[in-house]
């Protein structure tokens, strides 16, 4: 694995426009983002066309396309890696779900660390609309779920990433969970 501070060079180096980085980068961190890519299809349905490799693929490619940003490090890529893996996941529903003429949403397990309670499968589009008006509602808390459910970090990972306590995140996932089983249920 490479240290912090060559990752973090790399991605500025990419964020100043510097395509060659992109060849750097991708091997210092394609372990860690197929693990997180195959952990989120493991939610998905059994019969899901989208591999772990196609998925950290078309979400990285989403990343290094992004021009002019100044990385902050590995943990500010990995949180938007997740949000770009997100987004992959609800165009691939989105196209799922026109082929199927309006029927058949792709579905992830709604389970016990978003939820709460485990509830049997939930639409993709269905979350990913939740998440943005849960954005709208707070920021914060939207960036939380986004954080700790497809980025697969720990509350003290976020709380570093954000910029505030600990205890302020545990808050955030409490109130964003109770939100979010509300909103999913209606």
């Amino acid at each position: 694995m490479a240290s912090p501070d060559e990752t973090t060079l790399l991605l500025n180096r990419l964020g100043r426009g510097e395509r060659s980085a992109a060849d750097s980068l991708l091997p210092l961190i394609y372990d860690e983002l197929r693990s997180l890519a195959a952990s989120r299809l493991k939610r998905e349905r059994p019969d899901h066309t989208l591999q772990p490799t196609a998925l950290v693929h078309e979400a990285y490619l989403r990343l290094v396309d992004a021009e002019h940003i100044e990385w902050r490090g590995r943990s500010e890529f990995l949180a938007l890696a997740a949000q770009q893996i997100r987004k992959v996941l609800v165009d691939h529903a989105r196209r799922h779900k026109t082929v199927k003429r309006g029927g058949g949403a792709r579905k992830i397990e709604f389970n016990e660390e978003l939820h709460g309670v485990s509830s049997g499968d939930l639409d993709m589009i269905a979350l990913d609309e939740a998440l943005s008006e849960l954005a709208r509602r707070s920021e914060r808390q939207s960036r939380v779920v986004q954080l700790r459910f497809f980025a697969g970090m720990s509350v003290e990972q976020v709380a570093e990433l954000l910029g505030v306590s600990a205890r302020t995140i545990k808050g955030d996932w409490r109130a964003a969970r109770a939100w979010l089983a509300g909103r999913m249920r209606a």
